[in-house]
């Protein structure tokens, strides 16, 4: 028969660590200390430790009645622990090793350790009790000591005083720790959720404006499809309206593929996401699905940030969408400028004629201010002499505002 490796004994030690571990946590738990296992692990083998070497320092073989009473006294809460896996309360456990301290004291020694388990408890005590509270315990194991050193029965109480002063500063200054701890990690649980609720938002306003403006140039496409072929019985006319629609709902799967992406671990693609540079491209495309719609485009060509550059195309695109849907036959006109001011979108549409109707209020508009409001732009959006105007203004920082000069000419797409 083999004998066990040492492999097998290191693995029983780290089982029974865990196990020690696991329950001081529960009993923990159960009175509602908040600390590392650890701490009261090394609390309790303190308190064991010195209460073994005051007991050996009166006579292990033969004690007297009230040293071992003593003993059993300082020993009581390991044991109900070991018993119950219960946690005496503080105010009992302060009280039984208070008074084997007493009784230690009636048979007093030189150099005697029994004082020290009163610096053990005071340092308990602050860690567990309010600070008035432990600093009036602390002021009786004091007293305590001070009466035995009065009567005889201890010599050098100075020193044991000043180490349960010292016992008791450490624990309310854990106690604080604790609590500075408890309320950082609780702040940074709420900072966490704050994040992922902005971030949840900000996709879901980048969902929003992908499909909301797809599915309206989509349903332009399939409309005009159904024209063709009601009124005019065009085959072909319908086939590259709804090869159209296939077309952007295809890019618009794309993009959302790489907004969902950025939900995960791993990377988003390596296509990026759209910006100010793809804006014409937004244009053809919904002058493709039968928008009447005109882009002048005079900017300097000064560099904005990504976060700015995808706002712009966002806030086009949601735009264009609500005139798809609201006012499909108003034309439309987009300008892109930028001065030392920033740069601005404006998107300007005829309003439909007739009264107005109004309908379900939807997010578009919420979205638009939320996300100029994030990248700390002026958007406004409104009626305005015979329009509706959408303007956003994006502030150009100051290091780059005099590096822009303005351009005299400008670009137009019929």
């Amino acid at each position: 028969m083999t004998e066990p490796s040492t492999s097998f004994y290191c693995d029983l030690v780290t089982v029974a660590l865990h196990r020690l571990k696991d329950r001081i946590e529960r009993s923990c738990a159960r009175l509602g200390v908040n600390y590392p296992w650890w701490i009261p692990a090394y609390s309790t083998l303190a308190g064991v430790v010195l209460n073994a070497v005051a007991y050996a320092q009166r006579g292990v073989l033969h004690p007297e009645p009230l040293v071992a009473i003593a003993a059993l006294l300082a020993l009581g809460p390991v044991l109900v622990w070991i018993i119950s896996g219960r946690l005496l309360p503080p105010w009992l456990e302060f009280f039984t090793t208070a008074v084997a301290v007493v009784l230690y004291l009636t048979q007093p020694v030189s150099p005697d350790f029994a004082p020290l388990l009163l610096m053990v408890l005071a340092g308990e005590v602050g860690a567990t009790m309010r600070p008035l509270l432990s600093l009036g315990i602390s002021g009786m194991y004091s007293l305590v000591l001070i009466v035995a050193a009065e009567t005889g029965h201890l010599q050098s109480a100075p020193l044991y005083v000043v180490g349960v002063v010292l016992g008791v500063d450490v624990g309310i200054t854990l106690r604080w720790q604790m609590r500075a701890l408890t309320a950082e990690r609780a702040n940074s649980v709420i900072a966490g959720e704050q994040a992922t609720l902005a971030e949840r938002q900000r996709l879901a306003r980048e969902i929003h404006d992908i499909v909301g403006h797809s599915l309206s140039i989509t349903l332009l496409h399939v409309t005009a499809a159904r024209h063709a072929l009601q009124r005019h019985a065009d085959l072909d006319d319908a086939i590259v309206s709804l090869t159209e629609a296939e077309t952007v709902g295809r890019a618009a799967m794309g993009e959302l593929r790489r907004t969902v992406a950025l939900l995960g671990s791993s990377a988003a693609g390596t296509q990026p996401l759209p910006g100010v540079a793809d804006i014409p491209e937004l244009i053809e495309g919904s002058r493709l699905a039968g928008l009447d719609v005109r882009l002048e485009d005079s900017r300097t060509g000064a560099k904005i940030s990504d976060a700015a550059s995808l706002g712009l195309y966002r806030i086009a695109q949601e735009s264009l969408a609500n005139i798809a849907k609201h006012a499909p036959a108003a034309a439309v006109a987009v300008c892109l400028t930028q001065d030392s001011a920033g740069t601005r979108l404006s998107v300007r549409n005829s309003l439909p004629a007739g009264p107005h109707v109004s309908g379900p209020t939807g997010t578009g508009l919420e979205g638009m201010r939320a996300r100029a409001q994030q990248m700390g732009a002026r958007l406004h959006a409104g009626a305005l002499g015979g329009e509706w105007v959408v303007e956003l203004t994006v502030p150009t920082p100051p290091d780059k505002a005099a590096r822009i000069t303005p351009r005299t000419e400008s670009a137009s797409t019929p």
